[in-house]
């Protein structure tokens, strides 16, 4: 007989990883739970892969650590170890293949400047920013969302939700967070909830909580910083820059729009703060005029440079 956990038996271990690590659990809570574990081969499997899940947390930098389970309060921490023990059901084999797809196999994409919303039958909303492209699986129990290009904002209701890109797999429920494809990693933006990632081809794992901004590579999870005021009203039509260095500013404008924009190196450390409209260009370099020592000059409508003001 396989002693390998079944779906059901591993959502029992992560109910019981709750449980134990809340730091509320009675003494006899402790003895059911033994009962439990060795009531089968099944069960004491299901519960060596809880336990290597909050192993992880040890291969993961100081810095990194210091927010983990012992630092949370006690809603935060049950939020975050139920994340985690979703973490125990996952199927990595799956999207380790699923990963590798073309774009052209997308199911959803939008075009430059574009952006789209899908809703979910089961309350979950996705909004793809420009230039961007997903594939879906959501065929029974299995509800998978892997971004091929540019970023997506997800906000899920009560159901478990796997996001996953060429670095790695993310698992959330009742969260609102955002996935951006870089070139050498993928970012995690999450503004409510909590998201437990699991890079590709490394074992640390790591839950991000609300106001954390990080970059995950195949093998790595870097350190959280605070989340960026720039990311929060992008689906909304909005780019809201905080003391950020003028080339950042137009380099994110201008992926909405087709061209070229060249910033002068003798200004773009300037910095800038104030909101601007993504999908009128034109109107972000009136703002900038009007704030900066700047100017700007075209060669037709498609390269445009930003220079200092004589």
């Amino acid at each position: 007989m396989s002693t390998a956990p079944s779906m059901a038996v591993l959502a029992e271990a992560a109910d019981w990883l709750v449980c134990l690590q809340s730091g509320e659990a009675s003494a006899q809570a402790r003895a059911d739970f033994e009962r439990w574990r060795t009531a089968s081969p099944q069960h004491a499997a299901a519960w060596q892969r809880a336990e290597a899940v909050l192993g992880d947390f040890a291969s993961l930098p100081a810095e990194t650590t210091r927010r983990t389970l012992s630092r949370l309060d006690a809603p935060r921490r049950r939020q975050a170890l139920r994340v985690l023990g979703l973490m125990l059901a996952a199927a990595p084999a799956g999207w380790l293949a699923w990963r590798q797809a073309p774009l052209w196999t997308a199911d959803l994409r939008t075009a430059t400047g574009e952006q789209s919303t899908l809703d979910l039958a089961d309350g979950t909303r996705l909004v793809l920013d420009t230039a961007s492209a997903v594939k879906l699986r959501l065929a029974g129990t299995t509800r998978q969302v892997h971004l091929l290009a540019g970023s997506i904002l997800v906000s899920t209701g009560r159901q478990s939700l796997d996001v996953t890109t060429q670095h790695g797999a993310m698992r959330t429920l009742d969260s609102r967070f955002a996935v951006r494809l870089l070139d050498a990693a993928s970012r995690l933006s999450v503004f409510d909830g909590a998201v437990a990632i699991a890079p590709a081809h490394a074992g640390g794992m790591y839950t991000a909580q609300a106001g954390e901004e990080l970059e995950f590579t195949q093998d790595a999870i870097a350190s959280p910083r605070p989340l960026g005021a720039s990311l929060a009203l992008w689906d909304k039509g909005m780019l809201v820059a905080k003391n950020m260095r003028l080339d950042t500013l137009l380099a994110e404008l201008g992926r909405y729009r087709y061209g070229i924009v060249r910033c002068d190196p003798a200004i773009a450390s300037l910095r800038v703060s104030g909101a601007f409209p993504v999908h009128d260009f034109a109107r972000s370099l009136v703002l900038l005029r009007q704030t900066l020592p700047v100017q700007t000059s075209s060669v037709g409508p498609y390269w445009i440079t930003i220079g200092r003001a004589l």
